[in-house]
């Protein structure tokens, strides 16, 4: 296999960067809103809770589509566009003195719902052989992104105070706009329609058992670190935490977390105990809710909390993408992690308000054991979960023309690949399932590595274009 380009090497960086700079922008403000928010006219812990949510409101309402504009237009543009929507609402919030005028910001900050055109447009500047690293890539620079904004937040805050932060978050969507501008390629697309299946599609993945169970999982996720960062801030500062304390906090915890991860995943993957360290961890992160609920009064005890939840949050966050794509059938993977990614935040959306309203009605440590209690319907549903296949996806192409018909069941392959053909390859050691996409000329595999050989393909003309 070829390396990367210097302009695929480029282009990586770029929208890698890109991406990291909304996500800091974004998360930057969850560690000290609920305490700089409460000086703002009008502000409740309620309103407080809807404005550090909004923004997944905005996301849940726009990435869809987004990511269908992304199939007919250019998108560059449509980056553009998001990114401009993420200045223009830090700068509306930079200049709230009400709350609501925050929580208006915040939506249009997260109304920039760029995700998926980030990740398309990778798709179109990288070639297939090096769109799986390439993808790793951007999904690293988003744990990267979360870890520096939860550290940056309160340093940044502490300066220029929470308009400044505000004005700090526009600044990066604006050097995003210029990264985007000048060091990011247009790309030769195919415009397309909407498949006429793609509902029946989404309605078959809905249906799959094991990935419900995985949607719950992210939507409680989400919805405990929401609903935690409206109450904890102004716990820590009780105990005698001041804000601008707070990243040194974050720091040492998130490393600390990150270190442990390693090891976890490892165990989870090479051991093929992901069921155990899955389950494990969502039990740490009840565990940490119950600490959390009964530890509020004592700093120690609050930092040692906070380390419990940032270890389990992180995991949880590393398997279940993971979990996602195991259990996706072939094919399917793309409208699986949409439906994932519109639990993600329709979990941060509703854990910002119940957070602010629990807080509201209930002080002390009532807010973590609601938290507890719908981390434990979590791992009661995700309790009968199975030990997941340890298979991987393989794409593959045709090549050459004239060797083989064209099946019926396959119009689109392109008179290369007989119906014998697909069904000679559907019965290779090792291969679990196959599915053809016509109108993209691929052909998606799910193999055991343990028992299938890339070498057996060599009697058709196909060749391996990702795993």
């Amino acid at each position: 296999m070829s390396a990367m380009t210097t302009g695929e090497r480029h282009a990586v960086f770029s929208l890698a960067t890109i991406f990291s700079l909304r996500m800091v922008g974004l998360f930057m403000i969850l560690p000290v809103f609920s305490v700089y928010g409460a000086s703002l006219d009008g502000a409740t812990p309620l309103l407080i809770g809807l404005a550090v949510g909004s923004y997944g409101l905005a996301q849940l309402m726009l990435q869809i589509p987004f990511g269908l504009w992304a199939d007919r237009f250019d998108r560059k543009k449509l980056i553009l566009i998001g990114l401009l929507l993420f200045v223009i609402g830090g700068a509306v919030a930079a200049q709230a003195t009400s709350i609501w005028w925050v929580i208006i910001g915040r939506f249009l900050q997260g109304a920039g719902a760029i995700s998926a055109v980030v990740m398309a447009l990778l798709s179109d500047l990288v070639r297939d052989e090096h769109r799986t690293r390439a993808m790793a890539v951007v999904g690293m620079s988003i744990g990267i992104s979360f870890a520096i904004a939860f550290v940056l937040g309160p340093w940044v805050a502490d300066i220029f105070g929470l308009s400044g932060l505000f004005w700090v978050t526009t600044i990066m969507g604006v050097a995003a706009m210029l990264l985007c501008v000048w060091r990011v390629p247009r790309a030769r697309q195919a415009q397309r329609q909407l498949p006429p299946h793609y509902m029946t599609h989404l309605r078959e993945m809905l249906a799959v058992p094991e990935l419900r169970r995985l949607n719950i999982g992210i939507f409680t996720l989400h919805l405990v670190m929401t609903a935690c960062f409206v109450s904890l801030p102004p716990l820590l500062v009780a105990a005698g935490l001041p804000v601008s304390q707070h990243g040194w906090l974050y720091l040492p915890v998130m490393l600390i977390a990150f270190i442990a991860l390693i090891p976890a995943v490892i165990i989870a993957e090479k051991k093929h105990r992901m069921r155990e360290v899955y389950l494990s961890a969502v039990v740490l992160l009840f565990v940490a809710m119950i600490a959390l609920a009964f530890a509020h009064k004592g700093l120690v005890a609050l930092i040692i909390s906070v380390a419990l939840f940032f270890f389990a949050f992180n995991l949880l966050e590393a398997l279940l993408p993971s979990l996602v794509s195991k259990i996706s059938p072939a094919g399917g993977k793309g409208t699986a992690m949409g439906i994932y990614s519109t639990s993600q935040f329709l979990g941060a959306f509703l854990g910002g308000v119940t957070g602010g309203a629990l807080h509201q009605w209930q002080q002390g440590g009532g807010l973590f054991l609601v938290l507890a209690v719908a981390t434990m319907f979590w791992l009661w549903r995700a309790y009968s979960m199975a030990q997941p296949a340890y298979l991987h996806s393989v794409i593959l192409q045709p090549e050459g023309e004239g060797r083989g018909q064209v099946g019926e069941a396959s119009p689109g392959i392109g008179q290369l690949l007989s119906e014998q053909a697909l069904s000679d390859i559907r019965a290779l050691a090792g291969v679990e399932e196959l599915v053809v996409l016509p109108d993209d000329a691929l052909i998606y595999l799910k193999v055991d590595k343990l028992h299938w050989q890339p070498e057996s393909l060599t009697p058709w003309p196909v060749r391996i274009i990702a795993t």
